[in-house]
């Protein structure tokens, strides 16, 4: 019990830090990043564009800046890997919007509906609160 106090501190703070430094954008290249991580060998611009839809040129801007905030780092060969700063801020993203998106649908909500408003929501609500909905979620859920 004693580490994960001390684990949600060292995030409290790492996301403390962070707010002020992470756009909803950054979040969302983040997250990408980790999901593709789990399905293919390595991370490169290219797949993150297809993912999203954007632009390759987009997305090198883009991974400069994650790059120089030091949540990612580029390989000679183009292989995007997160930092353990990096990871544990997508890590923290994807868990806010697979809890609120099946909160979502606990309630009725349409699962497509659900994933575009949690996607919405994940962005917006303080980690207190995320917290909060979680504990009461928890508490009150079968």
């Amino acid at each position: 019990m004693i580490l994960i106090r001390n684990h949600r501190k060292e995030l409290r703070n790492l996301f403390r830090v962070n707010a002020m430094n992470v756009n909803e954008s950054a979040e969302n290249y983040l997250e990408t990043i980790l999901q593709l991580s789990r399905q293919l060998p390595v991370v490169r611009s290219v797949d993150i564009a297809n993912e999203l839809g954007f632009k390759k040129s987009s997305v090198s801007v883009a991974m400069k800046n994650l790059r120089l905030k030091e949540y990612i780092t580029v390989t000679d060969s183009g292989f995007i890997y997160l930092t353990e700063s990096g990871k544990a801020l997508a890590e923290y993203v994807y868990e806010k919007h697979t809890f609120l998106k099946n909160w979502l649908c606990s309630m009725g909500v349409p699962e497509e509906i659900a994933g575009d408003d949690a996607c919405k929501m994940e962005h917006i609500i303080s980690q207190q609160t995320f917290d909060a909905i979680k504990e009461y979620v928890n508490k009150h859920t079968p």
